[in-house]
């Protein structure tokens, strides 16, 4: 009975789960459930907090064999101009200084699951035209290769902001914004289902 008891605990802490039975919660519940199996990409709107990635997870489908689809999160801002090709598509042992073994970048790391961006709003607007060319041509050519990969990811994208405003600036990329807004998805802060914070109690005093 005890070892049943840690069992159930370790399954909780590890385990990425939605927590509430508020109304907006059920909604974005039957939404996530609605979508989870579609190819198209997803723009998962809401606040700093909100559980933007949690959401994303819930999006990862299963295999034939019962696993889970690779699910690779990148952190947009930390993505920089010098490194941005190498992170994202890879690179071949000798393509620079350093490089001394092939390694694999973040599309192709997501092969056959999502690739999910945190914020993507906070990506420059050189990075995001290697995005945009990625998401049309489903292909990715690691740095120092000539040779096309062709790749089945999803992309599913996160932002705290406007991307319409940032697009009417000059800050994002019209056609990227279309693309990634095929499936819109907003999420509701807490002050918004103040009902579910006695359930959020309960569960993470299970947790601890």
């Amino acid at each position: 009975r005890k070892y049943q008891y840690h069992s159930e605990i370790l399954r909780l802490q590890n385990q990425k789960i939605l927590v509430g039975d508020s109304y907006p919660m059920r909604r974005l519940q039957k939404i996530i459930d609605k979508i989870r199996h579609s190819s198209h990409s997803v723009l998962i709107q809401g606040e700093t907090g909100t559980g933007k990635e949690l959401v994303a997870a819930q999006l990862r489908a299963r295999r034939p064999d019962g696993t889970l689809c690779p699910f690779v999160a990148v952190d947009s801002a930390t993505i920089l101009q010098s490194t941005a090709e190498s992170l994202l598509f890879g690179h071949e042992r000798g393509s620079f200084t350093g490089a001394d073994r092939v390694k694999k970048g973040f599309f192709e790391e997501a092969n056959g699951g999502i690739i999910y961006f945190d914020e993507i709003s906070n990506m420059s607007i050189d990075i995001q035209a290697k995005l945009l060319r990625a998401l049309q041509e489903k292909e990715i050519t690691r740095l120092g290769s000539n040779k096309t990969v062709h790749l089945d990811f999803r992309v599913v994208c996160a932002t705290n902001q406007s991307l319409d405003c940032l697009v009417s600036k000059g800050l994002f990329k019209q056609d990227l914004y279309q693309r990634l807004n095929v499936l819109p998805v907003s999420v509701s802060p807490l002050r918004e289902r103040k009902e579910d914070i006695p359930i959020l109690i309960s569960h993470f005093v299970q947790r601890l």
